[in-house]
C-alpha cells in the first residue's frame, strides 16, 4: 500500500473554485474519511487523485513521488463509485475478475480463480458467482463492486459515498464488513460521505471540507470533543449541538433571555461575547440541578430520549438513556457538564483554550 499527499490543490470550474489550496496527507494502511455536505468538493477531491481530473495548482504525490503527469491507469488506484458501475450480462464472478483480464495485466487463470474466490469468502458473496449481477439487490450489487475494487490489490482505494444509496439496515452491516475488511488487509483507503454517522464510526482520521476547503483534520475524538469551528460543531452530532449566543459577566457565562449562568471553567480566557456549544449528552435532568425549565417536548427513541428543554426564550436539546417519565409542560431542573462547553467567537472560530 501507498501514503497519499496532497499540497495545495486547487481546482476550478469556470467561474466556481471546486477545491481552494487543499493540502492532506493520508498515511499508509490508514482508513481516511473525507466529510462534508454535497457540494463541498469531495468528488473532486477524489477524481484529481485518481486522474479523473487534472489540477489547475498543487501536487499529487504517492509515497512522495508526484504522479501529477501519470494517466489514472498507470496511478494504480481502485475506485468504488456510488453507483455500482457493473456489467449487468456478466456474472459475478466474470465481474470480479474483470480487472485482472485486462491486457495490461494478464493474470494467469489460475490466479485469477484463486484471487476471485478468496474476495467472494471475504465478502459472503460466493453462493453469488454464477449469477447475473442484473439480478442482484442492491446490497449483493454494491458487495461486487467492492469486490472488484479489491481483487487487484491496488495501491489506494477511492471509495464516493459507496454504501449512501442502501438502506439503514443494509449500510449499518456493510459500515461494519468496510472496516473489518480495510483493518484486515491493512489498505489505504479515502472514503468519502456527507454521513457523519459513517465518518465517525469507521475512519482513523477525518477531513471536514466546506465550500472546497479543508476546516479540520483530526481523529473522530478531535472532530466530536474538540471541533475547530461552529460548523464542524454543527455537522457532526445527533442531536445537533446546542449554539447559543452568550456573554462574559464577572467571571460567570451567561446566555441572555435564559436560565444559564455558569461558572467559566478554569483556563478558559473567553471575549465579552461569544457563541457557547452545548452537547445534548451534557444537558442532563436531575432533581438537584441549578437550572430551571420546562419540557417542550420530548422524542422517545427506545435506547434513549431527546428532551427539548425550554429555558427563557431559548430551546435546549438533552439526551438521556431509556424513556423517561417527562411531559410536555414539566418543570425540570439540570445541569450542564461545564467541563464540556464548547467556545466560539462571532466568527465561528473555537476560542478559549
Amino acid at each position: 500500500m501507498s501514503n497519499v499527499t496532497l499540497r495545495h490543490i486547487t481546482k476550478r470550474f469556470k467561474d466556481v473554485t471546486a477545491l481552494d489550496d487543499v493540502s492532506f496527507d493520508i498515511r499508509d494502511g490508514e482508513f481516511f474519511v473525507l466529510l462534508g455536505h454535497t457540494g463541498a468538493g469531495k468528488t473532486t477531491t477524489l477524481r484529481v487523485i485518481a486522474g479523473l481530473e487534472r489540477q489547475d495548482g498543487g501536487d499529487v504525490l504517492f509515497d512522495e513521488e508526484p504522479v501529477n503527469t501519470f494517466a489514472p491507469a498507470d496511478r494504480d488506484i481502485a475506485f468504488v463509485f456510488q453507483q455500482y458501475s457493473l456489467y449487468p450480462n456478466m456474472t459475478v464472478f466474470d465481474n470480479l475478475a474483470f480487472p485482472l483480464r485486462s491486457p495490461k495485466r494478464k493474470t494467469p487463470a489460475d490466479e485469477i480463480q484463486a484471487r476471485v474466490t478468496e474476495v467472494a469468502e471475504k465478502l459472503r458473496i460466493t453462493h453469488l458467482l454464477d449469477r447475473k449481477t442484473a439480478r442482484l439487490s442492491g446490497g449483493e450489487m454494491q458487495r461486487v463492486s467492492i469486490g472488484r475494487a479489491i481483487v487487484r490489490q491496488p495501491r489506494i482505494y477511492l471509495m464516493d459515498e459507496p454504501l449512501s444509496n442502501l438502506d439503514a439496515k443494509l449500510r449499518e452491516a456493510l459500515r461494519v464488513e468496510l472496516q473489518h475488511l480495510q483493518k484486515t488487509e491493512g489498505s489505504t483507503t479515502l472514503f468519502v460521505t456527507h454521513d457523519q454517522i459513517e465518518a465517525l464510526t469507521m475512519a482513523d482520521r477525518i477531513a471536514v471540507l466546506n465550500a472546497g476547503r479543508i476546516v479540520q483534520i483530526g481523529t473522530p475524538y478531535d472532530i466530536y470533543d474538540h471541533p475547530a469551528t461552529t460548523f464542524v460543531a454543527q455537522l457532526v452530532g445527533i442531536p445537533r449541538i446546542n449554539l447559543l449566543r452568550a456573554t462574559r459577566e464577572n467571571g460567570t457565562l451567561h446566555v441572555p433571555d435564559s436560565t444559564v449562568r455558569l461558572d467559566i471553567p478554569p483556563g478558559k480566557t473567553l471575549p465579552e461575547t461569544f457563541l457557547l456549544g452545548i452537547r445534548p449528552e451534557d444537558v442532563r435532568p436531575t432533581s438537584g440541578g441549578a437550572l430551571q425549565g420546562e419540557v417542550a417536548l420530548t422524542e422517545p427513541l427506545g435506547v434513549e430520549t431527546v428532551i427539548h428543554i425550554r429555558s427563557g426564550k431559548h430551546i435546549l436539546l438533552s439526551i438521556v438513556p431509556g424513556i423517561t417519565d417527562l411531559k410536555i409542560g414539566d418543570p425540570v431542573a439540570f445541569s450542564i457538564v461545564q467541563e464540556r462547553l464548547h467556545t466560539f467567537d462571532l466568527n465561528g472560530v473555537r476560542v478559549g483554550e
